[in-house]
């Protein structure tokens, strides 16, 4: 399959859903993508839609009660079969259209918003799945460009002197700020932009994961215009 992905040895590239299911993450591989070329005019979607806060999750009824050109509708089926086979899956997808999300400003030297690279984490065994269907996508990196925030000299000791228990809290501490699971980018990194339309799986932080997490974030939005995101 020719796809601009090819050649990135952190990303596998599958052309069915099944196969992004059961496509496992191995060595620097921690993202695999449902490269897609959809049909169907996602714009029209997020023009009908409402905006009732930053950040608005799209349940499947709102979609339906759309009135949409033939494109529309095209559009507007492709989301839905998303969701059902992410559902059906055993996942919870959520339809965002996003205006911004929250920014992180209370420290000048460190920030843990998603438009910092980071992590996910979690307790269990999961994926992240993510699809933009329209407006700016997110980027991921590969974990040898990034060096992780709390190792930096500069930002560790600002840290501890925020700190005010022992030094063996100190780790504690980091990870119930959330600070351990932002990266910043190595000189002359290259992120992969995710693109529009593609289904992504996404490497997190759990027990039972094999491969390092996948660093990922948020794009900052275009001017004027809104986001589409299936996220779970």
């Amino acid at each position: 399959m020719n796809h601009k992905f090819s050649d990135s040895n952190q990303i596998g590239v599958v052309s069915t859903f099944s196969e992004l299911l059961n496509t496992s993450f191995l060595g620097p591989m921690n993202s695999v993508c449902w490269y897609r070329d959809l049909a169907g005019d996602f714009k029209e979607i997020v023009s009908k839609l409402q905006l009732e806060q930053n950040i608005t999750e799209v349940y499947p009824e709102t979609l339906l009660a759309l009135r949409l050109s033939e494109k529309g509708h095209i559009a507007r089926e492709v989301i839905l079969s998303d969701l059902r086979l992410l559902t059906d899956f055993g996942a919870s997808p959520s339809l965002n259209l996003i205006k911004n999300y929250h920014r992180d400003e209370e420290l000048d030297f460190i920030s843990t918003d998603v438009y910092s690279y980071h992590v996910d984490r979690s307790p269990v065994a999961t994926d992240t799945f993510l699809c933009t269907y329209y407006g700016a996508a997110s980027d991921i990196l590969p974990n040898d460009q990034v060096k992780q925030k709390i190792l930096i000299p500069q930002i560790r000791e600002k840290l501890k002197e925020l700190h005010e228990g022992s030094e063996a809290e100190f780790e504690a501490f980091l990870s119930e700020h959330y600070f351990d699971l932002h990266y910043q980018p190595k000189p002359g990194a290259k992120a992969t932009n995710l693109g529009l339309g593609h289904l992504w799986k996404l490497a997190v932080d759990h027990p039972r994961q094999k491969v390092l997490p996948c660093v990922h974030r948020a794009p900052v939005e275009n001017d004027g215009e809104y986001r589409l995101l299936l996220i779970c």
